[in-house]
């Protein structure tokens, strides 16, 4: 067995940056940028006005000193003019500053009488205007490479950028094996389950910017994984589920050897995940995850959502970590790295009490993993702990 920091370097190894493709910024949500993005001009473009109300010279406010409407600015129509002494344009929010004023005032704070204001006591301070490139200049960058998301889309079209260079999407070919599997919706036989681990793969790969497939679930001979290894030839990634262990009908292994598999490693000393394993067929790099659900799910956290990060041009790291104290003691730990499910809540994280593999809803109600290295002392509530967010 190796570490699970040496089975994530050689599934980094096994990766390759996908081409990169130009979309409209309508469809950027979720992808990763590969090109930087310049603004074309400053945001602001111009002095605008924070409020509604009326754009004056600063020299010219005092109470009860009449000034004369000229004009109105509104968004997207500017007064085309100047504001001289003892003047006004009527102004409204984003409509642009007209030269000559430098303060506005607000209209609550404002008796008009046909074209002639006057103000009232004690106005607000303001000046309530907006000041070109306030925002940003127009040699603001946005770098790359970023994961793209609904404030980055906001900010970039306010930048100009109708079309943004973007990684493709990894494809993913998820492949489960058993003859115990049905999907849902279907009918289980009274000796089958249903498949949960390729439709909760699924869900993660596609939150983390992937295109996943589900293939037909392959039964327990060579004949069926190999017809479906098949349909998965022509995605960026294979991810098996099941099949990769020691038993009678753990046909993954040997299937894919005797295609040509070029193997990276094969098991991992970690819990939940032990029978993990790596590697290439003709050249597509193939990941084959445990069966157990919980296994299956954490390793995909752990080893298949970093690997999808790398392949989108993002850095190629473990997935991240923090420390937390315990809000209860744990036990000592044993010769494998363990990946407790556990609930974090008022700045403490407590593991479940129920750490079996197959347990699903004890993985529904958690919102992180403790990490607990090989071989480590029982520790005390209050310890930090490493944790990785669900």
């Amino acid at each position: 067995m190796i570490s699970v920091d040496e089975a994530l370097a050689h599934i980094f190894a096994l990766s390759a940056l996908t081409n990169t493709e130009t979309v409209h910024l309508t469809e950027a949500q979720g992808r990763v940028m590969a090109q930087d993005v310049t603004a074309l001009r400053a945001q602001p473009p111009f002095p605008s006005s924070a409020m509604d109300g009326y754009a004056v010279r600063s020299a010219d406010i005092a109470p009860n000193v009449p000034l004369t409407v000229i004009g109105e600015s509104a968004a997207g129509r500017r007064f085309d003019g100047s504001v001289q002494t003892g003047q006004a344009v009527r102004i409204f929010t984003g409509a642009p500053v007209p030269d000559g004023a430098d303060r506005i005032l607000i209209q609550e704070d404002m008796d008009r009488d046909g074209d002639i204001l006057r103000l009232q006591p004690d106005p607000d301070e303001g000046p309530y205007i907006r000041l070109a490139g306030s925002d940003f200049s127009a040699d603001f960058t946005l770098t790359a490479p970023r994961r793209l998301g609904s404030n980055d889309i906001a900010l970039l079209a306010s930048m100009g950028a109708g079309q943004i260079v973007t990684y493709r999407p990894p494809t993913i070919a998820i492949l489960a094996t058993g003859d115990e599997l049905v999907a849902p919706g279907e009918t289980p036989g009274p000796d089958q389950i249903m498949a949960s681990n390729s439709y909760g793969l699924h869900a993660m790969f596609r939150a983390a910017g992937a295109q996943p497939r589900l293939l037909p679930i392959a039964r327990d001979t060579a004949t069926s994984l190999s017809t479906a290894l098949d349909l998965a030839v022509s995605a960026d990634l294979i991810v098996t589920i099941g099949g990769a262990s020691v038993g009678d009908y753990d046909l993954v292994r040997p299937v894919a050897g005797a295609r040509g598999m070029e193997p990276s490693f094969y098991k991992v000393a970690m819990r939940p995940g032990k029978p993990l394993m790596a590697g290439r067929i003709d050249g597509t790099p193939i990941i084959g995850l445990p069966g157990n659900p919980v296994s299956a799910m954490v390793c995909g956290r752990i080893f298949v959502l970093p690997l999808l990060a790398a392949m989108q041009g993002l850095a190629a790291e473990p997935a991240a970590r923090r420390p937390v104290p315990l809000a209860a003691p744990l036990p000592a730990n044993g010769p494998r790295e363990h990946y407790m499910r556990a609930e974090l809540a008022n700045g403490a994280v407590q593991a479940f009490t129920k750490q079996d593999s197959s347990l699903l809803n004890v993985l529904h109600r958690s919102n992180a993993l403790v990490v607990r290295p090989p071989n480590a002392p029982a520790a005390k509530t209050g310890t930090p702990v490493p944790v990785v967010l669900l």
